[in-house]
C-alpha cells in the first residue's frame, strides 16, 4: 500500500483511498481489535457527540463516501481504457446511417458493444487476473504492487491501438500541454503516464471510430441520393426520400450480411498487445 508520503496518483483508487485517510488498513491485528471491541473507536467530541473512526484517523462516513465515489468513477475509468468507446461509436453511427433512429434499441447496441469489448480485451483481462489478482490473493504482493502489475496489459493494449491507428500526436500534445519537451523519436512507453495516455487513448479510438462511420455512410449515401434524383426526375418532390430510401437500405445490408461484415470490422481493426519494455 501507498504510504503517507507517496505522491498522489488519481488513476490509482488505491493511492486516493491512501491520501484519504488510510481507509484500507495497513495492520489487520488493529481492525480486528477494532471490530472486537467497538467503543475503543469511538471518539467524544466537544460538543457532547461522538464519532466513529477507523485506523486512518477519518470517519466511517467519510470513508464509505469516498469508498462509493471511486467505485462510482471506476466503471468510467474501465470503459475509457477498454475498446468500448469504438465499438459503441461505430454500432451507433450506423443505425444512423441506416435511418432507423430507434432500431435497434440504444439497450442492444451498449450491450452488442459491451460483449464484444469483453471479446477483445479477454486476453488482456486474462493477463491482469494471471500477473496482478492471483499473487495478491495468494498474498505474494501488496496492493500497490498488484496496481502496478495490472495496469500495465492496459496500457500496453492503449499503446498498441494508438501505435497502429498513428494517433502518437494527441500523445504528444498532451505531453507538450504538460510541460513534456521530448520529440516522437525520443519517446518510450515509460515516458507517459496514465494520466496522459488515458484521453490520448480516447482521442484515437474517436478518431479511428468517425473515420469507420464515415466509410459506413457512404453506401448508405449513394442510395439515399439514388432515390431522391429518381423522386425529383418524377416530380414527386413532396413524398420524404428517407422514407423511400429505408426498405432499399435494410434490403442491401441483408443481402451483404451486413451485420457480419461490420462485427468482423471491428474486431479486426484492433491490434494484437504486445508487451514492449521501456
Amino acid at each position: 500500500m501507498a504510504s503517507g508520503n507517496a505522491p498522489l496518483d488519481i488513476t490509482n483508487p488505491l493511492s486516493i483511498l491512501d491520501h484519504a485517510g488510510g481507509v484500507l488498513p495497513s495492520n489487520p491485528a488493529a481492525l480486528a481489535q477494532t471490530l472486537a471491541n467497538p467503543t475503543s473507536a469511538l471518539n467524544p467530541q466537544p460538543d457532547g457527540t461522538t464519532s466513529v473512526t477507523t485506523g486512518g484517523g477519518l470517519s466511517t462516513s467519510l470513508s464509505i463516501l469516498i469508498l462509493l465515489t471511486v467505485l462510482t468513477v471506476a466503471p468510467s475509468l474501465l470503459i475509457m481504457t477498454t475498446s468500448f468507446t469504438r465499438m459503441v461509436i461505430v454500432l451507433s453511427l450506423l443505425r444512423q446511417a441506416i435511418g432507423t433512429q430507434a432500431l435497434p434499441p440504444s439497450q442492444i447496441i451498449v450491450g452488442l458493444a459491451m460483449f464484444l469489448s469483453l471479446l477483445v480485451m479477454a486476453p488482456t483481462f486474462e493477463r491482469v487476473h494471471r500477473e496482478a489478482i492471483v499473487p495478491l490473493q495468494q498474498n505474494e504482493i501488496d496492493q500497490l504492487t498488484a496496481w502496478t502489475r495490472a495496469k500495465e496489459p492496459l496500457r500496453d493494449f492503449m499503446f498498441a491501438q494508438i501505435e497502429h491507428a498513428d494517433n502518437w500526436g494527441d500523445v504528444m500534445m498532451l505531453l507538450e500541454y504538460r510541460g513534456v519537451k521530448k520529440q516522437r523519436h525520443e519517446m518510450t512507453r515509460g515516458d507517459v503516464d496514465m494520466l496522459t495516455l488515458i484521453p490520448a487513448f480516447v482521442l484515437s479510438e474517436l478518431k479511428v471510430a468517425f473515420l469507420m462511420g464515415f466509410r459506413l455512410y457512404l453506401p448508405f449515401l449513394v442510395i439515399d441520393m439514388v432515390i431522391s434524383s429518381v423522386l425529383i426526375s418524377m416530380g414527386m418532390l413532396m413524398l420524404p426520400p428517407v422514407l423511400i430510401s429505408l426498405p432499399f437500405k435494410l434490403l442491401m445490408f441483408v443481402l451483404v450480411d451486413g451485420w457480419h461484415l461490420v462485427v468482423g470490422g471491428l474486431l479486426n481493426s484492433f491490434a494484437v498487445a504486445t508487451p514492449v519494455i521501456g
